[in-house]
This record gives C-alpha cells, structure tokens and sequence, in this order.
C-alpha cells in the first residue's frame, strides 16, 4: 500500500511521532536465524518432515552382579539399524563409566575450591585422596562372524571401527562384553547410580545404571552426537527393544525396567498371589514383600544365585536396582486404554513414609501427564528409595528422601513427593519425547518441571508450587555470570543450572499457559508437541516452531527474550495522567460544531508532575476537526455524538516504561474510589514500535484512586515497588535508622 505524500503527513504528522531514543533491539523481530531452519526432515511448522528418520539398537543382555567384589560383568549382542541416508564406517559408544576414572575427574570437577572448614567429604570429592577403581573394562568387541572389531576409546566415548561399511538401509550385528566396579556413591559428587552400604545391617542397594556400552545418538542435525559425558549434561539414546537376564545373589529381589519374564523362578507362590492381587486393586497398594520377610531377609546372605529375565520394547536406556533389603508395594493405575502397575521398592529406612506415599505419588503422575500429554505406554512405573538423588530412566526411577527414625518433617516430606513425581514424569520428557539431553538439559527438565509443578498444583494443592514469583532472584542476578537457557548443559554453573534449566523455563511455559495463550489453546499446542514427537528426536526449533503453529500465535518476541537472553521483566508505571471532559457551550447537540470542549488538565509548561490523584483532573482543549484532517474522506464524524459519549467519563494516559529489557504482556488493576477494581491487558506487541516506552489511554465510568501492574504477579517482575500509581513510598535507611533508633 503506498500513501498520498499529503496524506501520509495529515495522517502521521512527524511532530506527534513518538520514537524510543535508546538503540532499537529487534525484540520482536523473528528468531528464525537463532535456530536451525526447516528442512525435508524437520518442518517449518515444527513437525517431524516427509524425510525424517532415526537409528535404532536392539540389545539382547545378560549380566552379572558381584556382592562380593561389588562388579558388574556383562556380554551383549547389540543390533544397529542405519536408517539414515549416509554409509558408516563406524559407530560410536558411551562409555559413562569412565567418567569415574580419577585420571578423567576434570570431567565435571564442580565447585572445586579449598576452604577453612571444608568438610572431609568434600575434600574427597576435590582430591579422591580415598581412590577406588572406576571405569569400564572392554574384553571384547567382536562382529557377527565371531571377527574382532577395531576400537579407539576417547575417555567416556568408543570408536567401533566396522569390519564392514554399514550401508544405508542396513543393519549389522556385533557383540561386547565388558566389566567394571560399582562404585560407592558417597565418595564422589553427582553420583547418579552406584551402591549404597547400610552398616547396620552390612547390607548393600544397588542401583545399576549406565551400566553397559550403549549407541550413541546419529542424526540430521549434527551426525554422531559424542560429546563426552561430563556429569551435568546427561544422554541422547537410541530407542530399541531389550532382552536382558541378570543375575543376582538369589536372595536379592530386582526393581527394572521392562516386564518380568520369569516370575515363577523369582518369585514365591506367596508374591506371586499377591502381585496379582494388585493387578486388581486400584484404589490402595497391596505388599508384594512385607516389612517383616525383608528385615528377614537381610539377616542371611545366600552364596546361590537367581537370574531374573526382562524384556522392554521401545525404550531409550534400561536400569534396574537389586538388594535384599527391599520391601515391594504395588497397584494398578486405570488409564482410558492402558493399566499400568505403580511399584515402590524401599528398604526399612524409607518407612512409614515410602509405604505411604511413593506409590500413589506415581498414580498421580501417571494420570496427569496422560492427560496433559499422551497416554502412559508402558507395563509399569517404579520408584526406588535411595539417598540424596531423584535420578530418571525408562519405567524406573531412583529417589531419596528418608525419614529421620520414622520421622520426617512436612518440608522433606514434599520434597520426596516432589520428587518421584518428577522422576515418574520423566518417562515423558525426554525417555520418550527424546530430547538430547546432553547438550539441552533444558528441554527434558524444564518441560518435565512444568508438568510436574502442575501436578502437584491439582493433586496436592497445600503443597509449595512454583510460580513466576520463585524465579524473581535468579532474574535479578549479575548479569556478569547469567547464562540464557539457550546454553548448553555442561557451559552452565552449578550453582544456577537449578534456577536456569528447571525453573525458568517452567516458569516461561506457566506464563504461556496461563497469562499468554490461555489454558485450553496452550494445553492443546503442548500435546501436539508431545505426540509428534514421541519415540523422536525433537530440538529447541521443534519446540518453539510446534507452540506457534498449534496456537496461531507469534511468540518469537517471547523465545527471544525468555530463552535467547538474560533480560528480565521489571516494568515501571511511570504516570499517569487523568482527564475529564466538560463543554463551554452547553449546547451538545450543536449541529454548526461550533462547540469548544474541554479536557480537565495541568498546564503542561508549568506544573510538575503529579504523584497522585489529590489535584483532580486535569484540563486540555479538544476542538472540532478541521476539514484538512480528513483528506480525501466525504463523510464526518459525528462529533457532537463522540462528545456526549465522553461527557461526565474519566479519561487515564498511562506511561509504562521497560527497564529490565524483557518485553512481556501488560495487566493494568484499576482501583476506583468505591473500591471496585477493573482489569485491562494489553498484548505483548504493544512494545513493537516503541521497546523502552508506551502509553496507552483508557475511557472508565468511576473515578480511579490507585492504579497497579501485574497485580497478580503473572510475569516475574523483578521491582514491584514501581509497579503502582500513587507510588508505594519506601522509607530511605535513614528513615528506617531513625524508627529503630526511636523503638530501641
């Protein structure tokens, strides 16, 4: 559209323009040039393309768990799909156990300072001055014809070099086997698996994780994914099937993932009675292994043997826990098409809170993740007690939290709700919405935080839940240190990754949800994510390309600025202006337009600006629009009309400033003098043309006595106290140093 020159200046005269004089930002630019652009594989609508594809392993596993030196020994024989357009030489494996090597502790060596009054646990942590071996041991890598295969180890990654190139379209078979320790997880930092040892009863849990070489990721956007595993950003798998028998001292009882195979030979006819039983109580647990049988069953330690045999199809990782400690409680969950079994294995320590709680912790994250996402796929979800971790794997979780000789405050109680749900919730994000959790530990966290924070909004609601008010600190921070959540896992401080990689972007989503899209459109966006992109391989563009089109809504202002930067949201209610309209000719229906009419208003070149509402109104002219002002346009407005409609009403100009730089939607409160209270939002893209400052004028029936932003506190404003007009006076120090000095 081209505007007449004449036309062009009547309608936007230069004098009245408004422009920010700060540097324009681009905030609300698109962001199309931050992220990776659409392809065959991956759409510019944020669904998986015509070309997409990924690799898959199948596994067929047997180990052995040794009590007695504490190590595991196993041989696999692993199927690798090459689904992928290219020929492959060779392949890559994890190898997460090296991690532990003390040769390889600079792989995430985490707060690594000596102070006055370190304790003697860190100390370890820093020096590892107490060594213990660590790190896998490889005895054979062989292909299908029993042929030795070549291989390079690169601290926590295995080259596999094929004896024969593996073609796209193809499979190949080889086999490994290898061994390490189980290492103890109170020596070091960030253990994740390992054993813990309870001297009271010299007995040991075991959670066996990590514990066998597994393919690495290959993919459209980067080829291998083989960055080495520095212990905060954690895994990209493939999926597959797997069959794995393991064997334990036979009076050991197994928590894993997949489906038991072999009950008859694990299991007694007594467990076996009550494991049905629970397949039909869905509205309490029932004790598989009862308090009694387990402390039973930790006073003798049977030098025999049980192999126990599990299969689990369409998985990404498998993990299991072996002790005799445990008690076992199951029940099933009725899902709309699927009955899941929510298990809970814990020692004698985890009581009476575990027995209370962990199970029906597990219903409630099944059933509100279903809804929120898509349906629970799997034949069961398990909880695993153990110390000071809530660690995640496909159908199995370990997770601490433990009463203090049968008592545990309300506090630590929540927090071990807090997190089985979490963990549960996990088998979503990223154990089946895969998401590379080695390089955006973002994307599987804040998502699964999200939809763990809402559960335990709607299933335990006098529970503590995040809302925008908890990330207000972190957003204050120094921006000196402050990464975006744009960063990659292991480039984050530990002592932020917390607030950065959970919080924030749960906090972002509850905005989107609650203040930006709305419930119902947000809700709908978020299940199509999940469900194009289960059993995937989504990326950040996945994400944010899916929420805009499944919403109709452009939302790169918000990844911009909440993902992209450190900007925080601190909006000012700099002035506000009041108006009120009367007329020097009394005659409103005056058909010559003769009439003059008056705004109430200061006169601007000699008053200050007023802090308050005391001075009443304030005065201005509006007079009849000249014929000029309507171009080439015939018709008029009816003035006289538009005047009476303004007669007797209060007229407000606002002026909002944007001082911490994130743009965000606006929620004005008014409070009127009979205290009723009336809400205006104004959309984000109000800030387009003006980032720094906007005002916006606004027509209301009752006098006004105070005006608030963000009244509810729906965007994590940083300063509150700016946020009010009349302002909210604080008291200087010398003021608060007078009050004390006159209390005292």
């Amino acid at each position: 559209m081209r505007l007449p020159i004449f036309l062009f200046v009547i309608l936007f005269p230069l004098s009245i323009i408004k422009a920010q004089t700060q540097p324009w930002q681009g905030k609300f630019e698109p962001i199309d040039n931050m992220i990776k652009p659409p392809n065959s594989y991956r759409t510019a609508s944020g669904a998986p393309g015509r070309d997409y594809w990924q690799q898959r392993a199948d596994y067929k596993i047997k180990v052995e768990l040794n009590e007695l030196n504490n190590t595991i020994s196993g041989e696999a024989t692993i199927t690798y799909y090459n689904n992928s357009p290219d020929d492959l030489s060779y392949l890559w494996m994890q190898l997460e156990q090296n991690v532990n090597k003390k040769e390889n502790e600079d792989f995430g060596s985490i707060n690594n300072n000596i102070k006055n009054g370190i304790t003697t646990r860190k100390m370890q942590f820093l020096t590892r001055a107490i060594d213990f071996p660590a790190g896998y041991s490889i005895k054979y890598v062989k292909d299908s014809h029993g042929n030795n295969i070549k291989t390079m180890i690169n601290n926590t990654m295995m080259k596999v070099k094929l004896n024969t190139l593996l073609k796209s379209g193809e499979s190949t078979s080889f086999s490994i086997a290898w061994s390490y320790p189980v290492t103890d997880r109170s020596m070091y930092l960030l253990s994740r698996e390992g054993y813990e040892y309870f001297p009271s009863d010299d007995n040991t849990v075991y959670l066996i994780a990590h514990w066998f070489p597994r393919m690495a990721v290959y993919n459209d956007t980067e080829g291998w994914q083989n960055q080495q595993f520095q212990k905060l950003g954690e895994f990209a798998l493939e999926f597959g099937d797997y069959d794995v028998e393991i064997t334990v001292p036979a009076d050991h009882v197994v928590a894993s993932t997949g489906l038991l195979q072999n009950s008859e030979s694990v299991l007694t006819k007594i467990q076996r009675n009550r494991l049905n039983e629970a397949r039909k109580s869905f509205d309490k647990p029932v004790m598989i292994i009862t308090q009694q049988e387990a402390e039973a069953n930790e006073k003798q330690k049977s030098k025999k043997q049980k192999t126990w045999k599990f299969k689990a199809e369409n998985v990404r990782d498998f993990a299991f826990a072996s002790s005799r400690k445990f008690m076992w409680d199951a029940q099933a969950v009725k899902l709309p098409t699927n009955t899941v079994m929510a298990m809970s294995f814990y020692p004698k320590e985890g009581l009476p809170v575990w027995q209370e709680e962990s199970t029906k912790a597990i219903m409630h994250a099944l059933e509100v993740y279903s809804e929120a996402t898509f349906e629970y796929p799997y034949p069961v979800a398990i909880s695993v007690n153990t110390s000071n971790i809530g660690m995640e794997f496909p159908m199995i979780s370990f997770n601490g939290g433990r009463p203090k000789n049968g008592h545990i405050s309300q506090a630590a109680k929540q927090g071990m709700i807090g997190t089985i749900i979490h963990e549960v919730g996990h088998n979503w994000f990223p154990m089946i919405v895969s998401s590379d959790e080695r390089k955006w530990m973002w994307m599987d966290e804040g998502l699964n935080t999200f939809l763990h924070q809402r559960t335990l909004a709607e299933r335990y609601p006098d529970f503590n839940s995040v809302t925008p008010k908890r990330i207000v600190p972190f957003m204050s921070g120094d921006k000196n240190i402050l990464r975006p959540i744009m960063t990659t896992s292991d480039n984050e401080l530990m002592s932020q990754f917390g607030a950065n990689f959970y919080l924030k972007p749960t906090v972002g989503l509850q905005m989107l949800r609650n203040s930006i899209i709305g419930k119902e459109l947000f809700d709908e966006a978020f299940k199509e994510y999940a469900n194009r992109w289960k059993y995937k391989h989504p990326n950040p563009a996945d994400l944010f390309r899916t929420l805009e089109d499944a919403t109709a809504t452009d939302l790169d202002w918000f990844f911009r600025g909440w993902f992209f930067t450190t900007d925080h949201v601190d909006m000012e209610l700099s002035d506000v202006k009041w108006f009120k309209v009367y007329e020097e000719n009394s005659n409103i229906e005056d058909q010559n337009g003769m009439s003059k009419v008056k705004i109430e208003t200061l006169d601007k070149n000699f008053q200050t600006q007023a802090k308050n509402f005391s001075s009443g109104p304030e005065t201005i002219t509006m007079n009849t629009t000249p014929d000029a002002a309507y171009g080439q346009f015939l018709s008029r407005i009816d003035e006289p009309q538009l005047r009476k409609q303004l007669s007797g009403k209060n007229i407000y100009e606002i002026t909002i400033k944007n001082i911490g730089g994130l743009v965000m939607p606006v929620t004005i409160e008014w409070v009127f003098t009979d205290d009723s209270k009336d809400i205006d939002v104004i959309p984000a893209e109000v800030w387009r043309r003006n980032e720094y400052e906007i005002q916006k004028t606004f027509i209301k029936d009752k006098e006004v006595k105070k005006v608030n932003l963000d009244p509810n506190f729906e965007y994590a404003d940083t300063d509150m106290k700016n946020n009010s007009f009349p302002k909210v006076e604080t008291p200087s120090e010398f003021d608060t140093f007078k009050d004390n000095k006159k209390g005292s």
